[in-house]
């Protein structure tokens, strides 16, 4: 865990240099990035490789995780219902709100159905979170 807390403000950091570099043109800023982004991969590794180390913390943590499988697989499959729902919901609601807008615009009598489209679309964010509820109610 010390682990993360230290490398979390440096991989913050590389990133704010690598998008203030990204702003500027020419082939010495894209060196730059290029830079920034080979020292994450290296940092990513290292990070990785610490992670994997064998030693009695991580040994203790894995015993504990796997008493506890079928509860955090419960929870994983709650969290990938939401965002899946939500990522569903938010492209629906982007395709039929610019659909309603423009319908709107050439026609102001359609104002109730299209509302009706568009609620329809944001219903999928609600069918995920049902899904999750139930899914945290058997871990």
């Amino acid at each position: 865990m010390i682990t993360w807390l230290i490398t979390l403000p440096i991989v913050a950091v590389v990133f704010v240099v690598t998008r203030l570099l990204l702003r500027r043109s020419g082939r010495t800023a894209l060196r730059w990035v290029v830079a920034a982004d080979a020292f994450l991969l290296v940092g990513a590794a290292v990070l990785l490789a610490l992670a994997f180390s064998g030693s009695p913390a991580h040994a203790a943590a894995a015993a504990t995780a796997q008493n506890s499988g079928s509860g955090s697989a419960a929870l994983i499959g709650a969290a990938i219902a939401v965002a899946g729902a939500s990522i569903g919901a938010s492209i629906a609601v982007a395709y039929t709100g610019a659909a309603a807008l423009a319908a709107l615009s050439e026609r102001p009598e359609l104002f109730g159905r299209a509302m009706v489209i568009v609620g329809l679309a944001e219903g999928i964010a609600i069918y995920g979170l049902v899904v999750a509820i139930l899914l945290i109610g058997k871990a």
